[in-house]
C-alpha cells in the first residue's frame, strides 16, 4: 500500500510538473506570434501616396504611403490599401468599402479635399500665379469661395461624417483613424502688395477650414483624428531650409505629383499617426 500511495503521488507530481511547463510554455510565446492588426487603407491621393512614386496602378498607389510603410510594422497585416486619387468621400463610400467586414481591425482614411474641388482649386490658382492676368485671378477666387461655402456651411464636415458612419457600418468592430492634411506652403505674414503672400494666405485657411470639418466631424462620430500640420512645419513648398515635403515642379507645372506629399513627406504621415498610436497592436 505504501509503494501504490508513492507512485500515485509521484504521478500527480508528474502531472502537476507537467502543467506548469505548459503553462509557462504557453505565456513565453514570442510576441512576433501574436496575430497582427487586420488593416484597411481608404481614401484619396494623398492616402493612395500620390507624389512619392513609383506607382502600382493608374489610382497612383505607391509602396512609399503611410499605410504600407505601416505595413512594415510587426503591428499591423495591411490586407489592401484601397484608396485611389481624385477621390472624393462619396467615391470612399461607393467603390473602397468592399474590403471591410466585421473581422477588420484598423480602417484609415484620408478624404475631403476633393470634396472641395482640390484639383480646381490648385490649377486655377496655380495659374494664376504663373501668369496674373484678371481671368486668372477670377477663376482661383471664384474655386477657393466655392470651397469655402462647403466649409463654413457645414457641407463638408456632414459629408465626411456621412462616411465615417458608412465605414463603421462595413467594419462594426474596427478602430476608424481619420487624418487631416499639412499645409502646402508654410504659413507667411500677410501682405496685400505681394500676390503669393496673398494665395499662401488663402491656401492656409482653407486647409485650417479643411481640417477643422474633418476633426469635427470624427470627434462627433467616434472616429480618431490625426492632425499632420506641425509634422510638416518648416516643410512647405517655400520651405526656408530647401528642404520641401510637397512637390512642385516649376519645369512641368502640369505634373499630377504637384501640390502631394513626396517620400519625406508620407513618412511624416506615418510618424503623426504612429506617435498617435493608430498603429498599436490591438
Amino acid at each position: 500500500m505504501g509503494t501504490l500511495k508513492l507512485r500515485r503521488r509521484r504521478t500527480a507530481l508528474g502531472a502537476g510538473l507537467a502543467t506548469l511547463a505548459m503553462a509557462a510554455g504557453l505565456a513565453a510565446v514570442p510576441a512576433q506570434a501574436v496575430d497582427k492588426t487586420t488593416y484597411v487603407a481608404l481614401g484619396d491621393s494623398y492616402a493612395a501616396g500620390q507624389g512619392a512614386g513609383p506607382y502600382l496602378d493608374n489610382c497612383y498607389r505607391s509602396d512609399n504611403t503611410y499605410s504600407e510603410l505601416a505595413a512594415d510594422t510587426k503591428a499591423v497585416k495591411l490586407v489592401k490599401n484601397a484608396a485611389c486619387s481624385g477621390k472624393t468621400t462619396q467615391d470612399v463610400v461607393s467603390s473602397q468599402l468592399g474590403r471591410l467586414n466585421r473581422s477588420t481591425e484598423l480602417v484609415t482614411i484620408t478624404a475631403g479635399g476633393n470634396n472641395l474641388g482640390f484639383g480646381a482649386i490648385v490649377t486655377a490658382c496655380g495659374a494664376a500665379m504663373v501668369n496674373p492676368t484678371e481671368a486668372a485671378a477670377a477663376a482661383c477666387d471664384k474655386a477657393s469661395a466655392d470651397a469655402a461655402v462647403m466649409i463654413g456651411s457645414g457641407q463638408l464636415a456632414a459629408e465626411v461624417a456621412s462616411m465615417i458612419r458608412s465605414v463603421k457600418a462595413a467594419a462594426p468592430n474596427a478602430e476608424i483613424v481619420v487624418t487631416g492634411y499639412p499645409y502646402l506652403y508654410d504659413p507667411v505674414p500677410l501682405n496685400t502688395d505681394d500676390p503669393m503672400s496673398v494665395f499662401i494666405a488663402q491656401a492656409t485657411q482653407l486647409a485650417d477650414g479643411l481640417n477643422g470639418s474633418i476633426a469635427g466631424a470624427a470627434l462627433a462620430n467616434g472616429a480618431e483624428y490625426v492632425d499632420v500640420r506641425a509634422a510638416f512645419a518648416g516643410h512647405g513648398i517655400n520651405s526656408k531650409t530647401n528642404q520641401p515635403w510637397i512637390n512642385l515642379d516649376y519645369a512641368n507645372l502640369g505634373s499630377a505629383d504637384n501640390f502631394h506629399p513626396n517620400a519625406a513627406g508620407y513618412k511624416a504621415y506615418y510618424a503623426s499617426m504612429s506617435a498617435a498610436g493608430a498603429f498599436s497592436v490591438r
